[in-house]
C-alpha cells in the first residue's frame, strides 16, 4: 500500500440505523422478534416475483420446534403469517383436482371454514443467498371475511404443498433486535 493509499476514500459500509432499520420489511437472518407473546428468530429469507411484476418477502420464523412463514407484499403494504399445513386438510380431492386439471378448484375447506379462490398466479421463488430460482404456480384463498387465507404451491407437477394464516398489523411485532446468522 503506497502513501496515497491511507488518504483514498473506501466505500464503506452503510451505518445501520435502528430506527430505520428494525422494520419488518427489513428483517435478516439472525434477527429475533417478538409475537404473540413468543421470541422468534428469523431463519430463512427468500423473495417471490410474480408474473405482472408482483413480488414480495417472505421470512422464516422459528420459535423452538415451530416455523412460521412472515410474508410482505407490495413493499409493506400488506403482512401475512402463515404456517404449513398438510394438503390433505383441505380436502381428499384437492391434490388430484390440480393433477387431473392444472389448476386448483374454485374452493377448499379448512377446519370448517370454506375459503374461495382469490388469485392464482406463476412465478418464482428466489434464495436470498443468491441460490437457483425455483418455478411455482400459486393459488390463493381467502375465507369469506377475508381475514383467513390457505395458499397452495405447486413446485413441479406432482409436488404440491399448501399453509394457512391470517394477516397481521406491523404494530404485532416488538422488540426487533439485530443478531448474526446461526
Amino acid at each position: 500500500m503506497g502513501f496515497l493509499d491511507r488518504f483514498r476514500k473506501t466505500k464503506a459500509e452503510p451505518e445501520f440505523d435502528p430506527l430505520a432499520d428494525l422494520v419488518l420489511a427489513k428483517l435478516k437472518v439472525g434477527y429475533l422478534l417478538d409475537y404473540d407473546l413468543r421470541t422468534w428468530a428469523v431463519t430463512d429469507h427468500s423473495r417471490y416475483s410474480f408474473n405482472g411484476g408482483r413480488t414480495a418477502e417472505e421470512w422464516e420464523l422459528t420459535a423452538g420446534s415451530d416455523k412460521r412463514y412472515l410474508e410482505c407484499s407490495e413493499q409493506g403494504a400488506t403482512f401475512s403469517l402463515s404456517k404449513t399445513i398438510p394438503l390433505g386438510a383441505l380436502g381428499s380431492n384437492v391434490r388430484q383436482h390440480i393433477l387431473d386439471r392444472g389448476e386448483a378448484p374454485e374452493q377448499v375447506t379448512y377446519k370448517g371454514t370454506t375459503y374461495y379462490l382469490d388469485d392464482s398466479a406463476g412465478g418464482e421463488l428466489i434464495p436470498a443467498d443468491g441460490g437457483t430460482p425455483k418455478e411455482l404456480i400459486q393459488w390463493e384463498f381467502l375465507d369469506e371475511d377475508e381475514e383467513l387465507f390457505v395458499s397452495i404451491v405447486q413446485w413441479s407437477e406432482t409436488e404440491l404443498n399448501a399453509v394457512a394464516g391470517h394477516f397481521v398489523e406491523e404494530y404485532q411485532f416488538t422488540d426487533i433486535l439485530p443478531g448474526e446468522p446461526t
